[in-house]
């Protein structure tokens, strides 16, 4: 089958949705399927071996770190000139609304995917007054679809009850072998604690935005020195954050990839996820994978993923207080280990394989409903 992916976000990006879609293209083509993108162009024309074609990028006057395509005419004949069996538009919002609306204009099998709270962000925006708009306007984009895609049951309940039709929950997946405990070393340990390397790393992986809510960890640097927080990433708010935790034992590391980010998980001492807004939060399994116990926020989507107790601690996202606490139970060298050993066991044998057979499924299916519908 030659499958059609069209991405509001791709390669050099390193998100959660370019992981998933990285290892799923892999896995496509291995089982001997063609693969074409469409995402913005960020200057990738080829992911091994599947063509990329880029769609002119720029950067939007209220999120200046990064470059997105917009709604382009171009799509429709590039859809046509590409003549897929199947097209999985990933996330519609810009670029992919276009996806979308050619895609059904044309009469191909549609897949779409929801990755992304964009509803929710808009609260940490000031922009709460839009949220309902902008749930009709994601559920107009993803009800054109055949098949509708999420990351979570949870996330699935709320887009059910925002009335999206046919939703399936995509399973979770993850590089077990990228991500492993053996990936420890010294030098990344020196450089996370800035050479304080007796120090408990609490170690923060991801986007730096406003609604990450990455504030809350500065009261538990106050209010223990048994801590250092490293922070990977980049993002709109780095800045702010700079400033915010200027003072502390805070490390601001930039974005890291593949065996430095691995190393950087496996050197660390516990992962620290804020964050109330993910639909599913990949660096969650990259954290187990590595063998790190979490604290998280108790929510929907993380509790499909951390059992409280056993792969890490839970706290009420209502409350700071409830955050600094539950981390400093973790100055506990003992609970540290008893978590991560139990948080790697569990997720250890995961791997992307089993989500990327039951995304071809998917295609499967959609292209099956479409003949149906044509008969």
């Amino acid at each position: 089958m030659h499958i059609l992916i069209i991405t509001e976000t791709f390669l050099p990006s390193t998100d959660g949705v370019v992981t998933r879609l990285t290892n799923s293209i892999r896995y496509f083509m291995n089982q001997g399927h063609k693969v074409t993108i469409i995402a913005p162009d960020l200057g990738v024309s080829e992911f091994e071996g599947a063509k990329v074609i880029g769609i002119r990028a720029s950067k939007l006057f209220f999120y200046r770190s990064k470059a997105f395509a917009l709604p382009n005419r171009r799509i429709k004949q590039l859809i046509a000139d590409v003549d897929p069996d199947v097209v999985h538009v990933v996330n519609p919002a810009l670029v992919g609304a276009s996806g979308v609306y050619y895609a059904k204009n044309l009469q191909y099998p549609l897949v779409a995917s929801y990755h992304t709270q964009v509803p929710r962000y808009a609260d940490y925006y000031h922009l709460s007054i839009f949220k309902g708009l902008l749930w009709w306007y994601f559920r107009k984009l993803h009800n054109q679809a055949t098949i509708n895609l999420c990351t979570s049951n949870v996330v699935k309940e709320e887009l059910d009850q925002q009335n999206f039709r046919n939703v399936h929950v995509w399973k979770r997946g993850v590089d077990t072998k990228l991500f492993h405990p053996d990936h420890e070393d010294e030098a990344m340990r020196n450089r996370l604690t800035n050479n304080q390397k007796s120090k408990t790393i609490l170690l923060y992986v991801g986007r730096l935005a406003p609604e990450k809510e990455i504030e809350k960890i500065r009261n538990v640097l106050e209010s223990s020195d048994k801590f250092v927080l490293a922070i990977v990433g980049d993002g709109p708010h780095r800045a702010p954050l700079e400033k915010y935790f200027e003072g502390t034992n805070t490390i601001f590391t930039g974005l890291m990839h593949g065996n430095d980010l691995a190393t950087a998980y496996a050197s660390a001492d516990v992962f620290v996820f804020p964050s109330t807004t993910e639909t599913l939060g990949l660096v969650l399994s990259e954290a187990m994978a590595s063998g790190l116990p979490i604290v998280a926020a108790d929510s929907g989507p993380t509790r499909e993923q951390i059992q409280h107790e056993t792969h890490g601690l839970l706290y009420d996202q209502h409350s700071v207080e409830s955050f600094t606490e539950t981390v400093l139970r973790l100055e506990d060298e003992s609970l540290r280990q008893r978590l991560a050993e139990s948080a790697w066991q569990d997720i250890h044998e995961m791997g992307w394989d089993e989500q990327s057979k039951q995304a071809l499924d998917i295609y499967q299916q959609a292209i099956s409903m479409q003949a149906n519908h044509e008969k």
